[in-house]
């Protein structure tokens, strides 16, 4: 998700749904959707969906603080989208939108980007799509203006002006410097009596939110109550969506294979269902003691068998839009010298660790061999050989860590390390079990530390009370957004440090400035070359070691078409409904 990234990237480091690297080129298979696609000619008109989501969210607003997942889900299907995601993250002009989009070319100053809408693409108060939406939008979220309470997305503060172009339906933005990724800009776009004023951009949008652009509008809201609901737009000037509603209901991880079994549900994500799952049908956050790895691992095994045999379903798999990585921390102890986080880099097998952590989930085991980039995605490359063909136990050696009866030592003490994990995640501890063996090969003395999702966050990695830690981050089809987990940290007022979400606490000003190069390059090209450079100086440093990308697991009724794990496509809602057969 690219809307409120703080705030789902937070969500996400507590919930993986889970002696050499892995080289090499070309992924071994494209990073694609498992949707049920069907003809809109063999899909029925009528009838309402059931979506399982985790909760009513409390704004429509993706680029509010309070934002989750959920309300970019259902926002989606409400306001204007001007670029789609294809599976393999190409954002491509949505026609319903978008009669056209161009930017100037690269060595051309000042970037000006000409938008010209579909005329027929209207609010549903009437009024017709304008660059007052443009303009009002842009201004919310430059972060010119500290009223604004937002997450500010990249690339706003680049924008110098925006204005009508030559008729009502063309809109230009003019760039004060460029910025690659400006297909991300404006999407969602919200009318501009929502973001014209602090005033109205932070207040919640929820029920009262009646302003739509998209296949549905909103026809209820209830939060406390665990249900939105979503008509077809009357002003609709697409595709006519094929259902009548779609019913966005909150379900508790836990309680989704019960309602799927009770005919409740169409629609419903399992990840955090099999993941979390315990042996008295609770999820890990909330059972009543931890479990132990070989009774997680039993009752995640269960919970798969269960949602695949579940009569009328389907459970459908596709690598999600995050990846599992490692971080190191590098501003304490042995992790401080570059040459050991190698080391760490070089002794964990990532193909055996992704294989250990998604084997059991049935999808493919591909380890991931890139920062910025997932496997499919235009560009992808594994970079991991840059981090040469040294042993783990050489390295060692050459950082003074001198190996006896198998175990390293140094001025007397030992090569002991901690690596945090989420508590209560079956798939963080196949992973976890996986890392600490291999790096125990090389000598490392891991020991694991289980803590809770609460606290995972707010009281280890943000205080760098850790030596090692696995989580995820979510990523986008806009590498830019990647910026902020490997930007080297900048003092503070106090003139402390202030590592914001690059929790390893290291950074180069050289991988800053080609990441700041890649964004501002609009050769796609000569960008992918500085991405490359930049991952590849990534590895060499050796603070985060990427893993595997993880699994989407959806189970999705019988019959009912458009629907599924979508990786990183851009659901088309007005295709969600019923096969005719």
């Amino acid at each position: 998700m690219r809307a409120n990234q703080v705030a789902a990237a937070t969500a996400l480091c507590l919930a993986l749904t889970l002696a050499g690297c892995t080289g090499g080129g070309a992924p071994a298979g494209p990073s694609v959707s498992d949707v049920t696609a069907v003809d809109r000619a063999q899909t029925r008109d009528g009838g309402t969906v059931r979506w399982a989501v985790d909760a009513v969210p409390a704004t429509l607003n993706v680029y509010q603080p309070e934002a989750t997942a959920d309300s970019e889900l259902i926002a989606r299907a409400l306001l204007p989208g001007l670029f789609r995601l294809d599976d393999r993250g190409r954002a491509v002009p949505d026609p319903d939108y978008l009669a056209g989009a161009v930017s100037t070319a690269a060595g051309h100053s000042p970037q000006t980007v000409t938008y010209r809408l579909n005329p027929a693409a209207v609010w549903s108060d009437g009024s017709p799509l304008s660059a007052a939406d443009f303009t009002a939008q842009w201004k919310a979220l430059s972060g010119a203006d500290p009223a604004f309470r937002s997450t500010r997305p990249a690339g706003y503060d680049a924008i110098a002006s925006v204005s009508q172009g030559s008729g009502p339906h063309e809109v230009k933005v003019v760039f004060k410097q460029p910025f690659a990724d400006w297909r991300s800009l404006f999407t969602p776009l919200y009318p501009a009596a929502r973001t014209t004023t602090a005033d109205a951009f932070n207040q919640p949008l929820d029920g009262s939110f009646h302003t739509s652009a998209g296949p549905f509008t909103l026809t209820a809201y209830d939060h406390d109550g665990g249900k939105a609901t979503l008509g077809r737009n009357p002003r609709w000037w697409g595709d006519r969506a094929k259902a009548d509603a779609i019913d966005f209901r909150a379900v508790p991880a836990s309680g989704r294979l019960d309602a799927l079994d009770h005919g409740d549900l169409d629609i419903a994500a399992l990840g955090t269902t099999v993941d979390r799952a315990t042996a008295d049908g609770t999820d890990g956050e909330n059972a009543a003691a931890p479990p132990d790895a070989a009774a997680l691992a039993e009752a995640s095994a269960q919970a798969l068998k269960r949602a695949e045999a579940l009569p009328g379903l389907a459970v459908h798999r596709a690598p999600a839009a995050a990846f599992t990585q490692l971080t190191l921390n590098a501003a304490k102890g042995p992790l401080t010298d570059q040459g050991v986080r190698q080391a760490v880099a070089r002794a964990v097998d990532r193909g055996q660790v992704a294989t250990a952590a998604l084997g059991p989930l049935g999808v493919g085991a591909v380890p991931l061999g890139n920062h910025l980039l997932m496997a499919g995605q235009d560009g992808y490359r594994d970079n991991s050989a840059a981090l040469g063909t040294d042993s783990p136990a050489a390295l060692l050696d050459r950082a003074g860590w001198k190996e006896t009866a198998g175990k390293r030592t140094k001025d007397g003490k030992p090569l002991a390390l901690s690596l945090l994990v989420p508590d209560g995640s079956a798939t963080a501890r196949r992973t976890a079990d996986a890392l600490t063996g291999e790096l125990a090969k090389a000598g490392f003395a891991v020991t694991l530390k289980a803590v809770p999702a609460d606290s995972f966050v707010t009281d280890h990695l943000a205080k760098g009370d850790f030596d090692l830690a696995l989580f995820s981050w979510p990523v986008t089809a806009y590498p830019a957004d990647a910026r902020p987990l490997y930007a080297k940290p900048q003092p503070g007022p106090d003139g402390l440090p202030v590592d914001g979400r690059n929790y390893a606490g290291t950074g180069t000003a050289e991988i800053d400035r080609l990441l700041d190069r890649a964004g501002a390059e609009l050769d796609p090209v000569a960008r992918r070359s500085l991405l490359q450079q930049a991952d590849t100086r990534l590895w060499q440093l050796a603070d985060v070691v990427p893993l595997y990308q993880r699994p989407d697991l959806v189970a999705v009724r019988n019959g009912v078409a458009g629907a599924g794990a979508y990786g990183f496509a851009t659901p088309r809602y007005q295709d969600v409904g019923f096969r005719t057969t």
